[in-house]
């Protein structure tokens, strides 16, 4: 089974064996591999190649199915870093085959490939991603603009309007960072970091008119507040998209916008509050504040987390330690002006 997206065009005599005389590296491959029709479970099966100079880690993987084992399956197409097919984990980490030179890759002789995480495997390193795909739908990836134009003149832009989304127009939908995102490990109805990275794109487009209902939509539960900022998702992008500076971007203008009724919001204006005042961190008034002093309900269910805490000393101090150097983080917020 050997997945290819509709326009490829794949030549064997692309891959003919390099000539004797270029240098090449032996090399093991361990690939998990899981077939739903035979596998109870996944399992890891090791090849050996020896790895062209020069290859790149989709070359390698073409070579181990052409030359050696016809059954491996995962995805693949353009070969030049633009579709996004051959996504992998590699050595533990979400990787664009295509644009992996192999020895960057290569530690003691050994390349570990997995499939795609955070997504249901069909076969070996191939996934379903029609999950993904609904969540990118969810934003709206598209221009919402009701004026009319006449046939053939364009909606210009100026370049400082552009710049504003030029990064996040380069993301190609690998699936790379949502992959390695900790947040959608552990929350399956989080939007995930493509998804947010592209609605980036269209909320601060001069040329929408949707902007406050694109910010308030997801500003709600399982949106651009549910990110623990662990960085995972611009480490592993392959282009410049950077989804977590995209996810801020988002935040910023949900505040300047006023969508401020939800933890989120609440969260960051308290930690930015209480630094302000005294220069420190209040962590026994952060909680409560991102709650909100009237959600009972809030409150209530994280009311068992504050008494574990308190039992097991975990708690934070009522009088803090005094902290070196507190004026300057004080200066800081002279400079630039305190938190409205």
């Amino acid at each position: 089974m050997f997945f290819l997206f509709p326009g490829s065009c794949l030549g064997m005599q692309d891959h003919e064996a390099p000539p004797r005389s270029i240098k090449k590296m032996k090399t093991k491959f361990k690939i998990r591999r899981f077939d739903p029709q035979k596998d109870q479970a996944p399992r890891f099966q090791e090849y050996e190649l020896e790895v062209p100079q020069g290859a790149t880690l989709l070359d390698c993987v073409n070579l181990i199915k052409w030359t050696q084992d016809g059954t491996l399956s995962y995805r693949m197409s353009c070969r030049s870093a633009i579709c996004g097919s051959c996504a992998m984990k590699v050595n533990g980490h979400a990787r664009l085959a295509c644009k992996t030179q192999a020895k960057d890759v290569i530690k003691n002789n050994l390349v570990v490939l997995e499939p795609l995480g955070n997504m249901t495997v069909i076969k070996d390193l191939a996934v379903d991603l029609e999950p993904f795909w609904e969540k990118v739908e969810k934003v709206m990836p598209w221009l919402v603009n009701d004026e009319e134009v006449s046939p053939g003149v364009e909606r210009l832009q100026s370049p400082e309007d552009f710049h504003k989304i030029d990064a996040a127009s380069t993301c190609i939908m690998c699936a790379s960072c949502f992959s390695d995102c900790c947040s959608e490990e552990v929350d399956k109805e989080y939007l995930g970091p493509t998804a947010l990275a592209k609605a980036q794109r269209f909320v601060c487009d001069s040329r929408d008119k949707k902007q406050f209902e694109r910010i308030s939509k997801l500003s709600k539960e399982k949106g651009i507040w549910d990110c623990t900022h662990c960085g995972e998702c611009s480490q592993r992008c392959p282009t410049d998209a950077k989804p977590l500076e995209r996810i801020v971007e988002l935040r910023n203008v949900a505040l300047n916008s006023g969508v401020l009724n939800n933890n989120g919001a609440r969260h960051a204006k308290a930690f930015v509050d209480s630094i302000a005042k005294s220069g420190r961190l209040n962590e026994n008034e952060l909680p409560v504040k991102s709650m909100g002093f009237f959600n009972i309900k809030g409150l209530l269910e994280i009311l068992p987390v504050g008494i574990r805490m308190l039992i097991r000393g975990k708690n934070p101090p009522l009088i803090h330690h005094s902290i070196e150097d507190m004026d300057q983080v004080k200066k800081i917020f002279r400079e630039f002006g305190e938190p409205k």
